[in-house]
């Protein structure tokens, strides 16, 4: 599901099907400002941490916190920092837009100078501790450049709480044969040739400026290659859609597919038939060393995929995904033709990497990258960093594929 939002003032393109349970954590605006303050950064240490508290020097574990301004609101920022048998670990909280946190890639601590990052967000710190190992004095840098950032050591008595996880979403039953209640179909005129939205959030079903194709590629699981025969107008004319489950609940991503069939039958009159041709593919498998990918810790029934400008590229990430939610992705969004899944495996995952798109990806239409320094590292091509970065491989070969040939298809009816 295709979704355009911002972070840190820049338009990225998000395939996402979220629960409420981690939206936030996705979508949340990540341009951040210096802390208001009238206290100096060490005299705000003297009043969040008591002088009798002593700690080692370079002893940075616990809580720290600090308040930033963006231009749309302040935000009041907790870092967990831990101590590990490889080093330091961290994850950060933004506590004012939920209770999802954000892992750090890495952290690290060479005498004074501290840093850490977040390849999730396309975020880096760099920061100095002071001298009363209270204050660390540095900058944020995401999207439009770097933002002074000041932690404080958080007490007992001074720290910020942390908000309670949303409760789990309720689940649509597992038996339910969903359809749409009520669904408005509108013609979108913006004159964009990609699809600007396709998500679900709670039972709220949306897509903005979404072709007849992209729809029955979301819909049976293909890519565009897959779909054959039919009017011109199925890949040129573009609608917005916004529409509502009879049933309760959340659907899990077959039963979101099941409602939008029944649309397409029911409002633009679709009928087709199935065959197997041999089409030019893309074969997903596992790397020789075998795969690098990390098991999610997130809970609820959809995954949440996308892409963002990152430094050297673009990073493409997924969080509670399969690789099958990988795969459709890949095809419905980047590639020009089929992705198949052979790793044979299972479960959900959380993965990123990053690469520099080529011409012929993304439609002929490759997102812009971030300027960058002449010193910048470009980061290699999408099949290369799928495999140096998740040590999968991606291969080009002919396979049998399933192919969706139109037998009928009308505008859709008003409503």
């Amino acid at each position: 599901m295709i979704e355009r939002i911002g972070c840190g003032g820049k338009r990225v393109s998000l395939i996402v099907v979220v629960s409420i349970a981690f939206t936030a954590a996705l979508c949340a605006p990540m341009g951040w400002a210096q802390t208001p303050a009238t206290a100096s950064p060490e005299q705000a240490a003297s009043t969040a941490a008591p002088a009798k508290e002593v700690h080692a020097r370079g002893d940075i574990a616990g809580n720290w916190q600090g308040t930033l301004n963006t231009p749309q609101r302040s935000l009041r920022i907790i870092l967990q920092i831990a101590r590990t048998d490889k080093g330091w670990s961290a994850k950060m909280y933004s506590i004012d837009q939920g209770a999802q946190p954000f892992n750090a890639s890495s952290v690290s601590l060479d005498g004074s100078a501290f840093k850490f990052s977040i390849d999730m967000v396309s975020g880096s710190y760099q920061g100095t501790l002071g001298s009363t190992g209270d204050v660390i004095t540095g900058t944020w840098t995401q999207g439009s450049g770097p933002k002074q950032l000041d932690l404080v050591r958080s007490t007992r008595e001074t720290a910020w709480e942390i908000p309670a996880p949303p409760p789990p979403p309720k689940l649509m039953a597992a038996d339910a044969d969903p359809s749409f209640d009520v669904a408005t179909i509108k013609p979108n005129n913006s004159g964009a040739s990609q699809m600007q939205g396709l998500t679900i959030r709670g039972r709220d079903f949306a897509t903005r400026n979404s072709s007849l194709v992209d729809l029955i590629s979301f819909a049976y699981n293909v890519q565009a290659k897959q779909i054959v025969g039919g009017p011109a107008w199925m890949d040129s004319d573009r609608y917005d859609i916004a529409a509502v489950p009879v049933q309760e609940g959340v659907p899990n991503p077959q039963q979101l597919r099941t409602m939008l069939k029944k649309l397409l039958a029911d409002r633009f009159k679709l009928t087709f038939h199935q065959e197997k041709r041999e089409l030019s593919a893309y074969v997903l498998t596992v790397g020789k060393n075998g795969q690098k990918l990390t098991p999610t810790q997130l809970k609820g029934p959809l995954p949440g995929l996308g892409y963002h400008p990152a430094p050297g590229g673009i990073m493409m990430m997924m969080m509670n995904g399969t690789l099958e939610d990988f795969t459709s992705f890949l095809q419905t969004l980047v590639l020009d033709r089929p992705v198949v899944d052979h790793t044979g495996i299972k479960g959900k995952f959380d993965l990123h990497f990053t690469f520099t798109p080529d011409d012929s990806e993304f439609n002929g239409h490759p997102p812009p990258l971030p300027k960058q320094a002449d010193t910048a590292n470009t980061s290699p091509g999408l099949f290369e960093a799928i495999q140096q970065q998740l040590v999968l491989k991606l291969d080009a070969e002919k396979t049998p594929v399933d192919v969706i040939a139109i037998d009928h298809v009308e505008k859709p009816s008003p409503n």
